[in-house]
């Protein structure tokens, strides 16, 4: 049994579905709305590269390290992004949340916090993990504002860690939410997406 099995999660519009093949053209729209593909910093697949993508995904999933999601709008099922668990260690009980990227169109909008508010609900909540880390490049300054801003914490950064998609090598920063600290960075994100629904800005 994998340790992170098939499911759909959903809330307040938004639907995380096991990422597949039918996802394609939901996939390569949502990339081109913003053309995200052009950011170096970002592993938003270019529209030629959707299906090994989706591909690249799915056989991660079979080998246990990643599960992917489609993050999708509940009610039409069009495709906002994409985002998943990945370095699953069972033994310690701990995931990474990453490979997460959004239309432009619904980045500032309420679909992150909601995303992360499933994900770390079903981690910590479901599948009892102790830790979630997440991972960015060192010079993705907004991913790094956005995780600091869920309340994890900053373990450190591993000099050239990996290969950016332009070839150069990138330093990662890691961070990381405990278990403990999950129901207070929980009431937080519940009340920023809150402010945010009455017009007061967060999320």
């Amino acid at each position: 049994m994998a340790f992170v099995e098939p499911v759909t999660l959903q809330d307040a519009g938004v639907a995380l579905v096991p990422l597949g093949l039918e996802h394609e053209d939901g996939l390569r729209a949502a990339a081109a709305d913003g053309e995200l593909w052009r950011l170096r910093v970002t592993s938003v697949p270019a529209p030629h590269e959707t299906c090994s993508y989706i591909e690249q995904a799915l056989q991660m999933r079979a080998e246990g390290h990643r599960f992917a999601f489609a993050v999708t709008d509940a009610d039409t099922g069009r495709v906002l992004g994409s985002t998943s668990f990945h370095d699953i260690i069972p033994a310690v009980k701990r995931v990474e949340i990453g490979y997460t990227w959004y239309a432009r169109s619904m980045q500032r909008t309420h679909v992150n916090t909601t995303c992360k508010l499933l994900m770390m609900g079903h981690a910590f909540e479901t599948l009892g993990c102790r830790v979630v880390g997440w991972r960015t490049d060192n010079f993705n300054f907004a991913s790094q504002k956005a995780i600091e801003q869920l309340g994890a914490k900053k373990d450190g950064v591993i000099r050239g860690h990996a290969l950016r998609r332009d070839g150069t090598i990138r330093d990662t920063v890691m961070y990381s939410l405990l278990v403990g600290e999950w129901p207070e960075v929980k009431a937080q994100l519940h009340y920023r997406r809150a402010l945010h629904a009455s017009g007061g800005t967060p999320c």
